[in-house]
């Protein structure tokens, strides 16, 4: 016998010992057990742009499913197959050239649905240039939009009717063609996607190959992209195929997908982290789709689709997590769970992984067979990041902007370190400038996946892009173990007389951290004695209900009261110069963009107008 093998015999005898209560048996700790794993890195497939991946995973998936819809009978789904969506994508392409829109940019706007993702495609790989917009947006905004891209045609779902017949009266815009994808059949002027996708596939039938045949430049705009404007106004970013399919690789280097995955679209898909992470990278991989039925089905929907991963932000995990760890606390479990969870993370650091098994009656909570969470777009606490990996859910964190396609880093299958976004891509260069004691400075990256620039703005081009460097304009450093972290946005931060830096999301998170607190702005306000310095405010909102439930107070006196106490017993963590001084609390939530990012120039202006 081998010693590699003795070792691992040993290791499973001590296993079994360890959890002779448990049912567990030796093909599963086989499956779990590497004594010998190593750091290292997914293959992927080589793609060049959309429209490669998208014909690739059509031969290689074929007639599995791409997309899933419930069914009247429970349990059951209808699918839509590889095969039918690039049937569909190059019918509906095929039509769009054959109206005269090769090479036009064209615009989306819906809830996440089949055909969005249909249009999406239909466009980027063929047609011309994919403009998706934000579904949320106010009809000036939206119309503003509209006319900033220059696009000539949209497709609209029904929720959209009456602002889209608005604007063609008033005749603002370049647009020529209105598709609506709701409608059977083309009424009053406006298309429908439907009988575009049937036109489209009699075209091909009679030979039309303009479609199927169209060559792509992968180094130009098929891309534009309207960032969520948390700062300043959006700005549109022009990406590329290029740009895309190498962030596409990327991330299945350092996470992996298969045709056994079936993955939750919740986060908008106009919204590049979605759209790329959520959308196109399970089709890469032969994953399947699942479209969130509303944040109150979530967990619905996790358990109906048995879904396996998921791609969204700190909000819905930490809601998530909070309400497991209370059903658990009501079950009379937490102490067991919490000790076996100390025990099952140190067994995984040696290579034994049985997380799953000890805590299947935990994870069938969830449908059983979520295996992996991804964040983006804010901090994740910390205690939410650890809880679902101590409980064998994979969980990391990742790091991207729209200008960088969007993914920049993120922990990967094989190494997480809590409270990080993870390591750098393997096509993307960072470096931190303007360091300071701590070693924290700007973020700049460079790389394939770094935008062609701002849509006819060369000045916001160069004033992020020097020598092809992009500034992220976030702050961070970079541990000795390779792992970045991140400390705020460089506007956001609040700079003291003294020359001290306070990063107000750092301060967030611990206040998020108090029972009933929702969310929190911290920002700075002069002293009333000293004009040039600043004091450190934070206005927070509570839940009405958890804080009578857990502090038993009602007025808003009493729970400010309850809340400033507990900043206090925050401060006294802190160094002086970081002292949350003036607390203003509220029911009503933070402005934020559709992913609930805070849109932190617009608080302030709020605050200041109501000081």
């Amino acid at each position: 016998m081998s010693k590699e093998k003795q070792k691992k015999n040993e290791v499973l005898k001590k296993v079994k010992e360890i959890f002779k209560e448990k049912d567990i048996n030796d093909e599963d700790l086989e499956v779990m057990l590497d004594v010998n794993a190593k750091k290292k890195l997914h293959k992927c497939n080589k793609i060049t742009n959309l429209k490669d991946m998208i014909n690739q995973s059509a031969k290689q998936f074929g007639d599995k499913p791409a997309f899933k819809y419930k069914t009247s009978v429970p349990g059951e789904f209808n699918v839509i197959t590889y095969n039918q969506f690039l049937d569909d994508i190059n019918a509906l392409g095929t039509k769009l050239i054959n109206m005269g829109l090769s090479g036009k940019k064209i615009a989306i706007i819906s809830d996440n649905r089949y055909e969005w993702s249909l249009a999406y495609m239909a466009i980027c790989c063929g047609t011309g240039v994919v403009v998706p917009l934000d579904k949320q947006l106010p009809d000036n905004e939206l119309e503003s939009l509209i006319i900033r891209s220059g696009v000539e045609a949209i497709f609209y779902s029904s929720k959209y009717d009456e602002i889209m017949q608005n604007i063609r009266q008033r005749q603002t815009t370049d647009l020529r063609y209105y598709i609506s994808m709701d409608l059977n059949k083309r009424e009053n002027g406006v298309y429908s996607q439907k009988n575009l996708i049937e036109k489209g596939k009699e075209l091909i039938s009679k030979g039309n190959r303009k479609f199927l045949d169209a060559k792509i430049n992968n180094e130009t705009m098929s891309f534009m992209i309207f960032t969520s404007g948390t700062t300043a106004m959006s700005k549109a970013v022009m990406l590329s195929h290029k740009n895309i399919a190498t962030n596409l690789m990327d991330i299945a280097t350092v996470l992996h997908l298969d045709e056994k995955d079936t993955l939750l679209s919740f986060l908008p898909l106009h919204h590049t982290f979605e759209c790329t992470v959520g959308f196109l990278y399970p089709l890469y991989m032969g994953s399947s789709i699942a479209y969130c039925e509303g944040i109150r089905h979530i967990a619905n929907n996790i358990k109906d689709y048995q879904i396996t991963a998921m791609i969204s932000v700190p909000a819905l995990y930490e809601n998530i997590y909070k309400r497991l760890m209370k059903s658990i606390e009501k079950k009379g479990k937490l102490q067991e769970v919490e000790k076996m969870m100390k025990l099952t993370n140190m067994l995984s650091k040696v290579g034994i992984d049985v997380r799953r098994i000890i805590f299947k009656e935990v994870l069938d909570g969830l449908g059983g067979k979520l295996r992996l969470l991804v964040n983006g777009a804010a901090a994740l606490s910390p205690e939410v990041e650890k809880g679902f990996n101590d409980l064998g859910i994979t969980t990391v964190q990742g790091y991207g902007l729209t200008e960088t396609s969007p993914v920049i880093s993120a922990g990967t299958d094989f190494e997480q370190e809590i409270g990080s976004v993870g390591k750098v891509f393997p096509s993307v260069k960072l470096k931190i400038v303007n360091k300071d004691e701590n070693g924290i400075g700007e973020i700049y990256v460079k790389g394939p996946t770094v935008m062609l620039g701002y849509y006819q703005n060369e000045e916001a081009t160069k004033a992020v892009i020097d020598k092809g460097w992009f500034n992220t304009g976030d702050l961070g450093y970079v541990d000795k173990k390779g792992f970045l972290f991140l400390c705020g946005r460089k506007k956001s931060v609040i700079v003291l007389k003294n020359g001290k830096n306070i990063f107000p999301e750092e301060i967030e998170t611990v206040i998020n951290k108090i029972d009933g607190v929702k969310e929190t702005f911290v920002y700075g306000k002069p002293e009333e004695n000293d004009e040039i310095d600043l004091k450190i405010c934070a206005k927070i909102v509570y839940d009405k209900d958890i804080i009578k439930e857990i502090y038993n107070v009602e007025t808003v006196d009493e729970i400010k009261e309850i809340i400033w106490e507990k900043i206090k017993e925050i401060n006294k963590t802190m160094p002086a110069y970081k002292y949350i001084k003036e607390i203003t609390i509220t029911e009503e939530e933070l402005i934020k963009t559709t992913t609930q990012k805070i849109k932190r120039h617009e608080e302030m202006k709020k605050i200041q107008k109501n000081t």
